[in-house]
């Protein structure tokens, strides 16, 4: 899609949690192309040609040929985001089925679940990020004539700053049984930060809320590949929560916990390079699920 003068800028594209959404449209463009695709994302690459020249990296290099300096940072972690998006996609579906119609996707970035999963009958999906970000968004699906399979909410609000009360004045409901997603974002909050998320989760959920998440630990490999993309991309790893299992118990949630390469390799998939147990110097990247007892 050509950019049009009605199409936003990004002015977020290269910093913070929001910065990332366009490498992860990236990643997922590239994964939609392949013929064992895990999920299709017919709108991520729609995103990228939105983004003006220069706007992003990202976006300029859609392609990532061999002398590119994304190939590093691709080839570290491109598994991992087809293999953990198809296992959130799965995860939500299956919690939306069981009676939690009602969703928040928190820093959704790019995400597209409302626009191409299949929901049961009233769902609400409630997209949490930054007013640019969402604006960004929906033009880009507006201009291509996408229509959301839900009843799809935006929130504009930082996760910084009070998000429960800016989802409560969108219409959510803390007393219906809620499935929450923090994808790609735990990693990249101080442990602080990941505590008071959580905590702000569990008091806005109901027994039987779901939580649905990925966590992976930092490497040298992987703060190099990131330096060649972008030098602000460095510090993105602030650490969260360490080991996601008792980290989730203590705040009252019954986690479930696997191993991104076992996950990967469930779905066919080679583990991804960087959380490869059988490299020196991998990573541990987890996915998880977990349900609230308290």
């Amino acid at each position: 899609m050509p950019r049009t003068s009605e199409t936003p800028d990004l002015p977020q594209a290269l910093t913070g949690i929001g910065g990332t959404a366009l490498g992860v449209a990236l990643l997922r463009a590239q994964e939609s192309r392949r013929p064992d695709r895990l999920f299709d994302d017919p709108f991520a690459e729609r995103f990228l040609a939105a983004v003006p020249d220069g706007g992003s990296p990202w976006a300029a290099d859609r392609t990532s040929g061999a002398s590119s300096p994304f190939t590093a940072f691709h080839r570290l972690v491109a598994d991992q985001v087809a293999v953990r998006t198809r296992f959130l996609d799965d995860a939500l579906l299956a919690a939306a089925r069981d009676g939690r119609t009602q969703v928040v996707l928190l820093a959704s970035g790019m995400d597209t679940r409302a626009y191409r999963l299949d929901w049961p009958a009233g769902t609400t999906v409630y997209e949490l990020d930054s007013a640019d970000v969402l604006t960004f968004k929906r033009t880009v699906l507006t201009e291509q004539g996408a229509a959301p399979r839900c009843r799809c909410v935006e929130v504009s609000a930082d996760l910084r700053q009070d998000w429960p009360e800016a989802l409560a004045g969108a219409g959510f409901d803390p007393g219906r049984p809620t499935a929450w997603l923090a994808e790609g974002l735990l990693y990249a909050l101080p442990s602080e930060g990941a505590d008071l998320l959580l905590e702000r989760i569990t008091a806005n959920s109901a027994p039987g809320g779901f939580l649905a998440f990925d966590h992976a630990e930092d490497t040298d490999a992987l703060r190099a590949a990131r330096a060649q993309v972008a030098p602000e991309l460095v510090a993105l790893w602030q650490g969260g929560p360490g080991e996601p299992g008792p980290w989730l118990a203590e705040h009252g949630w019954a986690p479930e916990v696997e191993d991104v390469a076992e996950a990967a390799r469930g779905f066919g998939r080679p583990a991804p390079p960087a959380f490869d147990p059988d490299r020196p110097g991998s990573a541990r990247g987890w996915l998880c699920t977990a349900r609230l007892t308290a």
